[in-house]
């Protein structure tokens, strides 16, 4: 009798298990860490860039940036303040995994940083599915890229933690419509905490910052 073997999901457990592995190594290092997703173009390296340059005098931080090819974003990271800053260039893949990231883990001395931030690879599917081992999931969502995405990547939005609405500079010349979209996200993730911001003018990015250091220092 032929027996069916349910790849994707021994796929993920696998994954799910060696996230909890990254996650007890960063945990015992005392360092606060978060995965930053969105697609390509909402402004993850830019995000980090200015998280970077309010926060690199108060939190020893450290960078891994996924992407296909290149070390762009890792280059852009280092120069805005990041104190280690490791690239995974996933030759092809459209997220990044456990399996790499405990890679990149293997790269820093955890213990000399405050706060880790992920910058996964730039898409609105895969990487919803990929646990990291990352204490927060925050996803980025941009003004140009329309206010329907809650509605056409509802897994992406219902998994994560913190919500970022950037590019909000943008509002008056892009037919966004808050409303419909702020309706989308509530009946994904009800009560998600939310930032809307604009990396190219700075309103909006206190609120973040403070969110970050709160986490990082908890009171």
């Amino acid at each position: 009798m032929a027996k069916n073997i349910p790849i994707v999901e021994n796929i993920l457990n696998a994954n799910d298990h060696l996230a909890q592995e990254n996650r007890a190594r960063i945990d015992s290092a005392g360092v606060f860490s978060i995965n930053i997703m969105a697609s390509p173009g909402a402004g993850k390296t830019s995000l980090i860039e200015q998280t970077l340059s309010r926060l690199k005098d108060k939190l020893r931080i450290a960078t891994v940036d996924g992407d296909i090819a290149t070390s762009i974003d890792s280059d852009r990271a280092a120069a805005a303040g990041a104190l280690a800053s490791v690239q995974i260039n996933t030759g092809g893949d459209c997220h990044l995994d456990a399996v790499m990231l405990r890679g990149a883990l293997d790269q820093l001395t955890l213990s000399q940083f405050d706060l880790l931030i992920v910058e996964n690879v730039g898409n609105l599917v895969c990487p919803a599915s990929f646990k990291l081992g990352t204490h927060k999931s925050v996803l980025i969502a941009s003004i140009p890229e329309g206010d329907d995405k809650p509605y056409k990547y509802p897994g992406m939005y219902r998994g994560v933690d913190v919500l970022i609405i950037n590019k909000i500079d943008l509002l008056p010349y892009v037919n966004f419509r808050m409303d419909y979209f702020e309706r989308g996200v509530e009946a994904l993730n009800p009560g998600v905490t939310t930032f809307p911001l604009s990396c190219r003018t700075g309103e909006g990015m206190d609120a973040w910052v403070d969110w970050l250091i709160q986490n990082v220092q908890p009171t």
